[in-house]
């Protein structure tokens, strides 16, 4: 199926290791994501590897390390290096994390959960207009991945409901961190996709996790280290049914295998996207 200008096509995460075969790849509608902090240089190899990819394909800029979830703004600075990135690269599309990593000038190497309270939310939005506004971009929110249940006056699926309704930003919905949350905390994620609003819903991504045997595999963790599972996969097949097409990527940055084998996930996903768009043809 030829993919029509502008719809909605799957991607990758864009590794170094990959970068000769992303450069040289011929696949219709791929697109590649990577984490701007990656490429917060002045020059050099990698700067020069995406400029010679982004010359043929979009690319989508994933933050990792604003911690708009913290109590602190999000640093001027780093924002300022985003923005020539961005006036750089043209991505298709910006986004970061419901999630802290800095607090007292301390940089912590993840993604730490927000406490959903009200306070939390107020000072969220801030962020992400701050992040909007610096940027002169939307901004698209991705959902957290969670392990234990903690102090919540706010349902999460409404706390980015909210933050969409109050900052315009979008949602990057992480099937696989709804998945094992859902698992993890005992929600349903279907609840949880009723309260979101479809319509801010700007892209998807794919992962995989793994149990912790330590626990008893009871516990799932998103380790971005192995393949997506059948659960997942039916998952995002009921999220594309709901919500229509989407682009979306494959996420993997541990046990990385080569790059034939997350394109082969690319093109499953692919064919998911391009099966919808044919049900809506067929139904106009």
């Amino acid at each position: 199926m030829s993919i029509p200008e502008n719809a909605p096509s799957a991607g990758l995460g864009l590794k170094p290791e990959h970068y000769r075969s992303a450069l040289d790849e011929q696949a219709a509608g791929l697109w590649l994501e990577v984490h701007p902090e990656n490429y917060m240089a002045e020059g050099g190899p990698r700067l020069a590897w995406l400029e010679a990819i982004r010359a043929g394909k979009p690319l989508s800029f994933h933050g990792v390390g604003l911690s708009l979830g913290g109590l602190a703004p999000p640093d001027p600075a780093h924002l300022a290096r985003w923005k020539v990135l961005i006036e750089r690269y043209d991505p298709v599309r910006v986004s970061e994390h419901l999630a802290w990593s800095v607090q007292h000038g301390t940089y912590f190497n993840d993604l730490l959960p927000t406490p959903m309270t009200v306070p939390a939310l107020d000072r969220f939005c801030e962020h992400v207009d701050a992040m909007q506004v610096a940027l002169g971009r939307r901004v698209l929110i991705e959902n957290p991945s969670r392990y234990l249940p903690l102090r919540e006056e706010i349902p999460e699926a409404e706390f980015l409901a909210e933050t969409v309704r109050r900052t315009g930003c979008g949602l990057l919905l992480d099937v696989n961190n709804l998945y094992l949350s859902a698992h993890n905390l005992g929600f349903s994620s279907s609840d949880w996709l009723d309260a979101i609003p479809a319509e801010a819903v700007g892209e998807i991504h794919l992962a995989g996790h793994e149990a912790d045997i330590e626990l008893g595999g009871e516990l799932l963790i998103d380790t971005h280290g192995a393949p997506v599972c059948d659960p997942v996969w039916a998952l995002f097949e009921t999220v594309i049914e709901r919500f229509g097409p989407r682009p979306v990527l494959i996420e993997r940055d541990t046990n990385i295998p080569g790059f034939d084998v997350l394109l082969g996930e690319r093109n499953r996903a692919q064919r998911v996207l391009e099966r919808a768009m044919a049900g809506e043809a067929a139904n106009v």
